[in-house]
This record gives C-alpha cells, structure tokens and sequence, in this order.
C-alpha cells in the first residue's frame, strides 16, 4: 500500500510463548503534512499520506480559506525539501503542499504556528455561533431522509473499505453515501478529522458541495470539530459507531444536523433533528 503502511519487526508475547517469538508486523504510517499559502508556512498536520490534496481542500475549507475548488490557482508539491544523505541531492519527501489561492480569496488570517496532532480541535465558547455566522448552507433547509435500516448498515460498509485498518488496526475512517446508502467515497488516515477533511476535499473537487441528501459516516467519536466540518460541507446527517460529545450534540441542534452515535448491529441513539432518519419499516 505505498506510504499508507511499513513492515517492522516486532517480538511476540503470549500464553503458549512467553519466551516470545519473532515476527514482522504492519504499521500505519505517520508524517507530517505543510501546508503553504504561496510563501508561507499556514498549517502542519500529521497525517497518512495520500489524498494530500483533497485533505488540504477540506482543511481549508474548514479554516474558512477557501469557499470552493475555484479558490485554488494550483497545488504542487515543494522538491527539494530534504537532502539525501547517501548523494547530498535534494529530493522530495512529498511532505510540504505548496497552495496558490486565487486573487479573489482574501488574505488568510495567521495561520497555525505548531505542529497539529492528528486529533487537534480548537473550540472556544462561541464556537457554535461563529459556525453559524461562517456556514454557507442551511441544513434546516435540507429535506433528506434515510431509512434507519440504511443507517445501521453503513458501519459494515465502511469496515470493508477500511484497507489500512485491516493491516495496521491503527486508522480512522470517514465514508460519504448517498441516502440509499451508496458509498460514494470512503478515506482512513491516522487522524478522524484528516480522515473526514480528505472525504469533505473529495466531495468539493467532485462538485458535490453541499453535499445534499448524504450521510457521512465515521469510525469513531463524534467531536464538535466533525460536527462543525459537517455544517461547513452542508452534510445534513453525521452517523458514527462511538459516542458524540456534549459540544457536538449542542452544535448539531442548533444546526439542524442530524447525529446519531452508537450506530452498531441493529441499534443507534439519534440524538438531534432526528425527523431525517426513517423509523419503522422503510
């Protein structure tokens, strides 16, 4: 799987070998990702490599930078960001995203000074009004319904995309499906919110913006900051297989998104604007 996985060698413990024996195991990948603004350093992620540009179009869209793919001029990788230390040349780790807006796109506030984990979220109290002053879409507005067997099935469906979970166990994963439950895009990366930017990045350059009549589906907790992506994508439900919290359920009424945690056999607990999702026999 390229970058996404490495093999390396680990010692093995267990009832029958406590002596332990010697085997390779598969990792997940971990490295980081900057993003620049023309000549200036905007954000470093840490990230699973691949789908850069689609996570930076989420990304940036989240930090309200961007509104569509047309305020992108062009996106390159920067070479000759390290020195080989066997030739002394400078090489390409495909770690640094060079990103030209267009001239239309106002000057981005600073930009994030640190490295970010790949579980950051930055939440003050006012988060939820500023969501709503910046969101360009009215969930409210959004008629969507999705039958609630449609719902429970999707965690099955994004465990059979999950291609690096499967051989690492260490990734989230996001998937975006229609309200039949047609999987139009599933991403993993180390990171839930990368994970969900590459999915929200995907649905921007496939004009799918807002995604009207989808259901993003993900892997774990539901956080305010995937609540928030949701909004700004004009998703109009969020499903997860873990619990949201308290923040996350408060932007979601408030919104007009409709959360559902906990979505696993056949259960879920649908806890804001749950008029979308089709009880009963459908």
């Amino acid at each position: 799987m390229g970058r996404v996985t490495t093999r390396h060698r680990v010692v093995r413990l267990d009832g029958r070998h406590p002596e332990g024996t010697t085997a390779v195991d598969t990792l997940a990948v971990e490295e980081p990702l900057e993003i620049r603004l023309g000549a200036t350093s905007y954000a470093t992620t840490m990230r699973t490599p691949g789908h850069d540009l689609e996570l930076a179009h989420g990304f940036l869209s989240a930090e309200g930078v961007i509104a569509g793919p047309e305020d992108v001029v062009s996106a390159r990788y920067c070479t000759g960001t390290v020195e080989d230390e066997e030739t002394g040349l400078a090489r390409n780790t495909y770690n640094v995203l060079q990103i030209a807006l267009a001239d239309s796109v106002p000057p981005p506030r600073a930009g994030r000074t640190t490295v970010t984990s790949s579980a950051c979220g930055i939440c003050g109290t006012d988060a939820i009004e500023a969501l709503r002053r910046d969101s360009r879409f009215d969930l409210r507005a959004d008629r969507t319904s999705v039958a609630a067997g449609t719902v429970l099935g999707l965690p099955d469906e994004l465990r059979r995309a999950q291609r690096a979970f499967s051989s690492t166990g260490a990734t989230h994963a996001a998937a975006l499906f229609g309200s039949d439950g047609e999987l139009l895009v599933a991403r993993e990366d180390i990171g839930r919110h990368n994970a969900v930017d590459k999915v929200v990045g995907w649905a921007m350059l496939s004009g799918r913006r807002p995604a009207t009549g989808c259901v993003l589906m993900v892997s774990g907790r539901i956080g305010f900051e995937l609540a928030q992506k949701s909004v700004l994508a004009g998703i109009p439900v969020l499903a997860g297989i873990s619990a949201p919290t308290a923040l996350a359920v408060r932007t979601a009424d408030e919104t007009g998104l409709t959360l559902a945690g906990f979505v696993r056999g056949d259960r879920m607990s649908i806890y804001a604007n749950s008029e979308r999702i089709l009880r009963g026999r459908h």
